[in-house]
């Protein structure tokens, strides 16, 4: 009878709904065009961009915390197979922000370059 609350608390502890707590941030959909942008048009979306990477950095450190806090919490109740697939479910959780995070970088960056050499290109005629 002892081994049924056991299981029953591994199961809490390792339900998809923990991760619920840490918010994934949505990306930043709207990056100006660097052929048409203003400048304050491309400092606005610096701006969120750095606030998008803060938020990003932010969920990385909640998943980690939630992970260990569900480690902590189950205790020895926890098989090695156990705590080595929470930490596959964050490792490709903390991979896919920072693949999200990397690609919208791109993208400003990208804007950016193209923003710069436009503005090279008038400052020269």
């Amino acid at each position: 009878m002892k081994l049924l609350p056991a299981a029953l608390a591994v199961a809490v502890v390792l339900a998809p709904a923990a991760y619920a707590d840490c918010a994934y941030p949505p990306a930043p959909t709207a990056i100006p065009d660097g052929n048409t942008a203003t400048l304050n048009e491309m400092i606005a979306a610096m701006k969120v961009i750095k606030s998008y990477n803060e938020q990003i950095t932010a969920y990385l450190s909640c998943i980690e915390l939630e992970r260990d806090t569900r480690v902590a919490s189950a205790g020895a109740t926890l098989t090695k197979q156990q705590k080595d697939e929470m930490l596959i479910i964050e490792i490709q959780k903390h991979n896919a922000a920072v693949d999200q995070l990397k690609a919208v970088a791109n993208r400003f960056n990208t804007q950016v370059r193209i923003f710069k050499a436009r503005d090279k290109a008038s400052s020269a005629n």
